[in-house]
């Protein structure tokens, strides 16, 4: 049995605590919204995870500090703007060598960084000594099917490769298999830009676009993101598995993908605003897509698509314009696959 801390009651933090649960943990999970651990404590049910039963064992808390202390390991699956207010706030209560595993998938715009990045710079303001094990956890894994036991499979990503090893050992089991890789930022760069190709998949849907379009936009997506990986000095080979090439396929398909459906609304039509408005939730893509263009800008590396979808969401331009843009962009086409 692990003792273990999840930072956030949202979808993924509860699909993952109940499955941690259920698999003899015992689950601690945290949320500084008073009202979300009221319903859930009572409740045990997430609202957005219709037909999952969550277990009795599982204690949820308003305290940080008790999801933190004496815990064996902190998951972290707040979305990707409150990664580092959500440290800020766990760092006087994380122990030296505490394993801290992040769900979250983003890239902060101001500094750059992943997700484990943020986490560290900001235990570092906190206590310059302390010293901690890092893992990112990403790959092709909604909540709504983890939450049902679905199959399904993952990365525990980490530089530690003992870190990594015991994350894969708590988490895997009948339902859940995990694989590890060493590549931690190449796994954390997936996640993130990922999520802006889901978007301009669901533009395409859309607009009205068939099959076609969306083998195109997984594909040359996918190209992107190796290119930019490979330029920052990730494994190429981290983007033609699971948390390349498997997490574009299911968010850019999936219809529980927020991402794909907003980028559907907006391809529609709908102002981007009014569609994350419509979704409710926390849309990854959207603030991703400041950050990796920062990126891409600075290691020289061109995202036709990235700069399509950034085009619509932040520069006005109507889906249908920058879908002309982009394919008569080159005129003779790219080279590659």
């Amino acid at each position: 049995m692990v003792h273990i801390g999840v930072l956030g009651a949202g979808t993924w933090g509860t699909a993952l605590a109940r499955m941690l649960a259920n698999t003899g943990n015992q689950v601690t999970v945290w949320s500084a919204i008073e009202s979300e651990i009221r319903d859930l404590a009572a409740g045990k049910a997430h609202p957005n995870l219709p037909g999952a039963e969550i277990p009795e064992s599982i204690r949820f808390t308003t305290e940080i500090s008790e999801a933190c202390a004496e815990k064996e390991m902190i998951l972290f699956a707040v979305p990707s703007p409150y990664v580092r207010e959500t440290t800020r706030r766990a760092a006087p209560y994380i122990a030296q060598k505490q394993i801290l595993v992040d769900a979250a998938k983003g890239m902060e715009s101001g500094t750059l960084f992943t997700m484990t990045q943020v986490i560290q710079d900001e235990l570092c303001r906190e206590n310059p000594a302390k010293t901690v094990r890092l893992v990112a956890l990403s790959g092709p894994t909604h909540a709504e099917e983890v939450a049902r036991d679905m199959p399904t499979t993952i990365v525990s990503a980490s530089g530690d490769p003992a870190a990594a090893k015991a994350v894969q050992d708590t988490f895997m089991n009948t339902c859940m298999r995990v694989y590890t890789n060493p590549d931690i930022r190449g796994v954390e760069l997936c996640g993130a830009v990922k999520n802006i190709i889901a978007l301009a998949a669901g533009m395409s849907r859309g607009l009205g676009y068939g099959d076609n379009t969306k083998a195109a936009i997984i594909t040359r997506g996918l190209a992107e993101i190796t290119r930019l990986g490979c330029a920052v000095g990730c494994q190429e080979q981290t983007f033609t598995g699971l948390a390349g090439i498997g997490d574009l396929i299911v968010t850019a398909t999936s219809v529980h993908s927020r991402n794909n459906r907003c980028g559907e609304l907006i391809g529609q039509g709908m102002p981007p605003r009014k569609a994350i408005e419509k979704i409710g939730m926390v849309v990854e893509g959207i603030n991703a897509i400041p950050a990796v263009r920062k990126l891409s800008e600075l290691y020289g590396i061109e995202m036709p698509i990235v700069e399509a979808v950034d085009s619509i969401v932040n520069g006005g331009v109507a889906p249908e314009a920058a879908v002309e843009e982009l394919m008569g962009r080159g005129k003779k086409g790219e080279r590659g696959l």
